[in-house]
Order: structure tokens, then C-alpha cells, then sequence
């Protein structure tokens, strides 16, 4: 029951930022209307991304950092992990995470863990790209299907085989089957590889520039601090 809770807050969240229950997510259209400064920096491989709530009278500003050295379809799953934490978990201020582990041991963890399922896979979504003769056949959806699938909502093969299990369309068997190579799946199939492959190393979503600037220029900061904070995001000056 619990995690109908977090799916239906996963609909609902879907709804209120004008997504029904079967599209997929455009998430750096989402992040930018939401307001959420996102910056994507490579970093260690048990380090998925973290998440920074900060309230200031009436101001609430969110943070996200997102590991570019991690494939595009599990930073994907990650940006929807963090926005459980941003708009979702009670009193919220930071966490650093590991995404993708779905280990009950941290509540909060697992519960974004599953609220990134739901918000990235939707259920009826899934149904709607499934064929006639592979929905009530355990280990009946074909690699095809499943390519079709992670390709329409850009998650992670893990993420989807998760979603699968949960939704009892597929065997553990199958599932650890489907984990072995997804990127020589895709390649053998003629789909696009990118997904399976890092990416967006020092790009950035969001004021986080405009802001920078603003602070240099109303001397809240120093010229040192402005060219560091500016370094993050790539920016070298001469």
C-alpha cells in the first residue's frame, strides 16, 4: 500500500506540471520550469547526485548536481530521484545519493527510488507500448519491446527491468537476462546508443550564471568567487 502512496504522488506530481500518466518526461523543459538550478559535474561512480533545498523568507531555492560520468539514462533517473526529495519528502534540506539501489535500510532513499520509477515509467505508459500478445505472458515482452520502451522514456535498463518485476511482467531470470549489455542490445536492433553512454559533463540548468553575475556585480561577492563559481560551470576566463 505504501508504495501506491508514492505512485499516486508520482501521478499527481505529473499532473500538476501538465504531464498525463502515459507521455514521457522532457526533463530539462521540467527542471527549467520548475526553477531548479541543475548542474551535471563528472564524479565518482558510488556518488549518483545530490539534492539542496534552501528556504529563504518566501523564497524557496533548489539545488541539483548530477553525476555526468553516469550513463543518460540513469542521470535521468537520478533527476527524477532528487525531485522527490526537492518537492515531495517532508521537511527537506540535502542528501547526497546513490540512485538505482531501491535498499529499504533509508526510508527516504527508497522512497525517491520508487517515485523515480513511477514519475520516469509510468504504469499505463508501459501498457501502452506493450504488444497484444506479450501483456499476460510472464517473460513475454520482447527485447524489442523493452528497447522501445527505455528508448520512449529514456531510463536506464535497470530502472526499467525494476519497474517490470514490480509490475509482475517479468521473472527475476528474465531480469538479470535483460541487465547483461543493453548497449549491444540497442546497437544489434539499430537503435540510438546515447542513452547507454555518459554525457552532459559541465552543463547547466537554470539561473545559476544570472545569479552569479548578480551577486559580482551588487559587490556581495568577489571577483575571486564569481571567476570560481563561474569555473563550475565551465567558464574560463582569459
Amino acid at each position: 500500500m505504501k508504495n501506491k502512496l508514492i505512485e499516486k504522488k508520482a501521478l499527481d506530481f505529473r499532473q500538476t506540471n501538465g504531464l498525463n500518466g502515459r507521455e514521457s518526461i522532457h526533463l530539462e523543459s521540467l527542471l527549467q520550469s520548475l526553477g531548479v538550478v541543475t548542474l551535471f559535474k563528472p564524479m565518482s561512480s558510488d556518488f549518483s547526485g545530490m539534492a539542496i533545498k534552501v528556504s529563504q523568507e518566501a523564497d524557496i531555492n533548489r539545488f541539483m548536481l548530477v553525476n555526468s560520468n553516469q550513463t543518460l539514462g540513469r542521470q535521468n533517473f537520478t533527476i527524477c530521484h532528487e525531485l522527490y526529495h526537492l518537492f515531495i519528502q517532508e521537511n527537506f534540506s540535502f542528501a547526497t545519493c546513490n540512485t538505482g539501489t531501491f535498499l529499504m535500510k533509508d526510508k527516504e532513499e527508497y522512497n525517491a527510488d520508487i517515485f523515480a520509477a513511477y514519475l520516469l515509467m509510468p504504469h499505463d505508459g508501459i501498457i501502452n507500448l506493450v504488444g497484444w500478445d506479450e501483456i499476460d505472458v510472464k517473460d513475454g515482452i520482447s527485447i524489442e519491446t523493452i528497447l522501445k520502451i527505455e528508448q520512449y522514456f529514456s531510463c536506464s535498463r535497470s530502472a526499467l527491468v525494476f519497474r517490470l518485476q514490480e509490475m509482475g511482467m517479468i521473472t527475476k531470470d528474465y531480469a538479470n537476462e535483460l541487465k547483461a549489455n543493453p548497449r549491444k542490445d540497442a546497437t544489434m536492433y539499430g537503435f540510438d546508443t546515447k542513452l547507454y553512454e555518459k554525457g552532459n559533463e559541465n552543463r547547466y540548468l537554470g539561473d545559476y550564471g544570472l545569479v552569479a553575475k548578480e551577486l559580482y556585480d551588487s559587490e556581495k561577492i568577489s571577483e575571486s568567487h564569481y571567476y570560481e563559481l563561474m569555473l563550475d560551470l565551465g567558464v574560463k576566463f582569459e
